[in-house]
C-alpha cells in the first residue's frame, strides 16, 4: 500500500490510499478519485508534509509554523460558524444540555475554572480552544 496526499482543483487536500503507483494512475485516469469534500475529480498528487527519519538524518518538522497559525484560524472560524455562543452563560448552558433541559446543540462560550471543575464532575466533556489573535488589519497608512 501506498499514500499519497492529494488535491482537487478547490484546494481541498486530503490522503488517498492505493496498492501502488499504478493503481492511483488507472484509478484517475477513470476518474474514480474525487474530492471528499466538494467531489471534484479534477485530483493531483502533492508533495506529502512528512519525512521518514533515515539513520543519518535528523528529523524534518512535521508542518511550518505558519501552517499551524492557518489550521489554527481554521478551526476557530469553523467554531464560530457552528457553535451557538452563549458567553459566559457557558457552564450553564451546557448542563441544561447535559440533563435535557435545552436542546442538544454545539455551544461556545467562556467559563472559570471552578465552573469547569463542576463540569467535569458531572460528567461533561468540553475542550478549551486558544482563540487566535485578529489578523493585523491596521488600515492607517
Amino acid at each position: 500500500m501506498i499514500a499519497f496526499d492529494l488535491q482537487c482543483k478547490n484546494g481541498h487536500t486530503f490522503e488517498g490510499w492505493f496498492e501502488d503507483a499504478a493503481a492511483y494512475d488507472d484509478q484517475k485516469a477513470r476518474g474514480f478519485i474525487s474530492c471528499p469534500v466538494c467531489d471534484d475529480t479534477e485530483v493531483v498528487k502533492i508533495p506529502s508534509k512528512f519525512a521518514i527519519k533515515g539513520p543519518s538524518q535528523m528529523p524534518m518538522s512535521v508542518k511550518p509554523d505558519a501552517d499551524m497559525e492557518i489550521i489554527g484560524r481554521q478551526i476557530a472560524e469553523y467554531v464560530e460558524r457552528n457553535f451557538d455562543n452563549v458567553g459566559s452563560d457557558f457552564a450553564e448552558e451546557a448542563l441544561k444540555i447535559h440533563y435535557g433541559v435545552s436542546e442538544q446543540r454545539n455551544i461556545r462560550g467562556v467559563s472559570t475554572k471552578q465552573e469547569e471543575e463542576t463540569l467535569k464532575q458531572e460528567g461533561i466533556q468540553f475542550f478549551k480552544l486558544p482563540v487566535p489573535a485578529a489578523p493585523d488589519t491596521d488600515t492607517d497608512n
